[in-house]
């Protein structure tokens, strides 16, 4: 099983993903970690960079093909392999690069969730969008040592939140796949994501659900 978390920055994604790799642990559930992009393409890695930055790619085109070529190698190489010796949850995947495309070359969502979906295998089988609020995001970023990062900036972060929310919804009308849309407030919100993770985790081990 794939469970990706989503979600702008100061969200409360990563305290999930720790949550539930520690949740799991104590299910005896062998839940595995993975990034966002492979880095395997010298070519796609210097896009990715530019784009994480606020730089855009000369055209619309050559961002989405840096994207997909980058996803493609992930697949092949890392989600795969990984995939094959148990369940995996990924601190950002497919929708993040969706809302970075569209918010840097300012197109519709669906011309980058369309093409990006049809790499399959990295279709997330769950999808966790951490809906929390970007007043409360940049609350808890403001008290972070590290410098603010391009897709930080307040007013960046509000035009984030409405895509995710779009590319939330284009990504179930295209793959059909589920998208669990809930904050990270409050310790109870994160209770209750954990749990239902958990449970999709545990309906995945079941000898029934591989069959």
């Amino acid at each position: 099983m794939l469970l990706a978390l989503e979600g702008i920055a100061g969200a409360g994604k990563s305290t999930l993903r720790d949550r539930l790799l520690a949740d799991a642990h104590g299910a005896h559930i062998a839940l595995g970690h993975i990034g966002q992009f492979s880095w395997l393409s010298l070519e796609a890695t210097r896009t990715i960079i530019g784009l994480r930055a606020g730089h855009p790619a000369a055209t619309s085109d050559q961002a989405l093909a840096a994207a997909h070529g980058d996803l493609e190698l992930h697949v092949r190489h890392n989600l795969t392999p990984a995939l094959a010796t148990g369940p995996l949850v990924a601190d950002r995947l497919t929708l993040s690069t969706v809302c970075l495309l569209a918010l840097l070359h300012h197109r519709p969502i669906d011309n980058y969730v369309r093409p990006l979906a049809k790499v399959e295998p990295a279709r997330a089988d769950l999808t966790v969008l951490v809906t929390t609020k970007p007043d409360l995001c940049q609350a808890r970023l403001a008290r972070r040592p590290t410098a603010r990062r391009f897709a930080e900036d307040p007013a960046t972060a509000v035009r984030l939140a409405d895509l995710y929310e779009q590319a939330a919804t284009a990504w179930t009308d295209i793959t059909g796949l589920p998208v669990l849309r809930h904050p990270c407030t409050t310790e109870t919100d994160l209770d209750l994501l954990a749990a239902a993770c958990l449970e999709r985790l545990r309906e995945a081990d079941r000898p029934a659900a591989r069959t």
